[in-house]
């Protein structure tokens, strides 16, 4: 619970929330921090964590595991502080989460979306070694504007 105040103050700000699904709240404020904190530590598998940065919480990252045909497939999300933006440090955090998610989860892949209109995330996870694999047109209504979205996935090579 430490990190709640760090959180909630990179987290409550409208740049970072329009490039997130609507389930990230925004105003994002100090309750919806704890209650992320309280749902991350109380799930039975580590699958969402918070971005470090010097001892403070400036982001977040996780995933959901596929079902059914899909178990072995995991989607994960992300964000980051704006202030932070720019540095790579998402490219390093995703690259690090990633490498976790395969060798603890049996995965044989992981993908991940971005908007059409946020090419900084697209830039992330093709450095992190994701191939785009393609785009889905008029796939989303954020804001109340139709967008595209751009589909990424990462095999894993050692499966």
């Amino acid at each position: 619970m430490d990190d709640a105040q760090s959180l909630a103050k990179h987290a409550n700000n409208r740049r970072v929330s329009i490039t997130l699904r609507d389930r990230f709240p925004y105003p994002y404020g100090l309750d919806d921090a704890k209650n992320f904190i309280e749902r991350a530590m109380s799930a039975q598998l580590e699958k969402n964590f918070c971005i470090d940065v010097d001892g403070c919480a400036v982001g977040g990252i996780g995933f959901l595991l596929g079902e059914d045909v899909y178990r072995h497939t995991a989607e994960f999300g992300y964000w980051l502080g704006e202030e932070f933006w720019g540095k790579g440090i998402m490219t390093e955090a995703v690259t690090a989460f990633v490498n976790y998610c395969f060798e603890n989860f049996s995965l044989n892949r992981i993908f991940a979306s971005a908007y059409a209109n946020n090419p900084a995330s697209a830039r992330v996870l093709e450095k992190a070694g994701f191939i785009l694999e393609g785009r889905m047109r008029n796939n989303v209504i954020k804001d109340g504007k139709i967008l595209d979205s751009l589909l990424y996935a990462k095999i894993n090579c050692s499966t």
